[in-house]
């Protein structure tokens, strides 16, 4: 085991990736405004998912008022409180960027039962 792995292994959070590409999921994010510190939830499609160990990242797409918003978040930061699954989707792709030109029913992921 490498010195980088052995300084970043007790950073790391304990199920917190319990969730897959094409998933609808909650992100409760820690937003700074001022002094006060509150949670906002970001709801949205994972697309990708990057990197691994203390890097890793993902990315989460929604529609909002008809316009595509897309925010990636570290998965292991101490700026997100908690990743909550929706409902899991049945895709056959690592990268969903293609939902990005899609419009309609035509962008939605079918859900797994």
């Amino acid at each position: 085991m490498d010195l980088i792995q052995k300084l970043t292994e007790g950073q790391l959070k304990e199920g917190a990736g319990n969730f897959g590409i094409g998933d609808t999921i909650k992100v409760y994010a820690k937003i700074k405004e001022g002094s006060r510190e509150r949670i906002q939830v970001f709801e949205g499609t994972v697309i990708a998912r990057k990197h691994g160990g203390i890097q890793e990242t993902v990315t989460v797409r929604r529609m909002s008022y008809g316009v595509g918003v897309e925010k990636t978040f570290p998965i292991h930061s101490p700026n997100i409180e908690k990743f909550e699954v929706v409902r899991k989707g049945k895709v056959r792709r690592a990268k969903l960027y293609y939902l990005r030109d899609r419009v309609g029913k035509a962008a939605k992921v079918k859900q797994d039962i």
